[in-house]
């Protein structure tokens, strides 16, 4: 897994950049004064660990494509997702509230770019913005209860549409294919990857995706949103992800 102390970095905020994250681009021109002289542009590749739980929080990262999993200890072989995180959101925000020490583990699913700023510089501007510490309560708000949901989610719900779910979910935020590999997936839902091929077989045999070695492409949405579980509209309820831009 790729540590994201080794990223390359680029010197300095651009604007269009700062545009692609959702939760910057909701700020007023004075609040992301404060944020942006302190912010750098990075790439994150898959596999990047972002944090690491009972570890400080190093950077607070606001994406600006690709896909992030919240992830649990699932035991030796499982890091099962617990949230999915992309141009809507951000990785470590409540570090603008004072929270040093992160919670869960944060690792880059699907490549893209992002920005991100030091802990300490975050909470100096939240410090000063009442609209910043707002944004802050009311995204960490949304991903508790997106947390909860996926744990409803995992419990009561069938296998097919656990994984028709998160399919629809990172296609929401990155598009159509995924580079992603049917053991990568299996992990992410803490099951056997034998169990993800044959619904991934299944669900090609339909025209519903198209499976390729380190791919899947996904041909008819509206079918894969139909065997998705009721957590897809919930989760739609609490954000809206517009599709980001994917970068190689």
């Amino acid at each position: 897994m790729t540590e994201a102390n080794v990223i390359q970095l680029t010197p300095q905020l651009t604007e269009p950049l700062a545009g692609g994250n959702h939760l910057l681009a909701g700020l007023a021109p004075d609040d992301f004064a404060l944020l942006s002289p302190h912010m750098r542009e990075t790439f994150l590749e898959r596999g990047t660990l972002l944090q690491e739980p009972g570890r400080m929080i190093d950077r607070v990262y606001f994406p600006h494509g690709g896909l992030i999993s919240l992830t649990g200890n699932g035991g030796v072989e499982h890091a099962i997702d617990t949230a999915s995180i992309g141009c809507e959101g951000a990785v470590g925000l409540m570090a603008g509230l004072g929270s040093q020490i992160a919670l869960s583990a944060a690792v880059v699913q699907l490549p893209g770019r992002a920005v991100f700023i030091a802990p300490e510089r975050f909470a100096e501007a939240a410090t000063e913005s009442a609209p910043l510490r707002q944004m802050i309560v009311r995204y960490n708000d949304m991903l508790l209860a997106q947390v909860q949901q996926t744990l409803v989610c995992n419990t009561a719900h069938r296998l097919e549409e656990r994984l028709c779910r998160w399919l629809v979910q990172a296609s929401d935020r990155v598009g159509d294919t995924l580079a992603l590999t049917q053991e990568h997936l299996a992990g992410l839902l803490g099951v056997q990857r034998t169990t993800v091929t044959m619904i991934c077989r299944r669900l090609q045999e339909d025209g519903v995706l198209n499976v390729r070695r380190g791919r899947i492409m996904i041909r008819d949405a509206a079918a894969l949103e139909a065997k998705a579980c009721d957590c897809v509209r919930i989760a739609r309820r609490l954000v809206e992800p517009q599709p980001c831009v994917v970068s190689h």
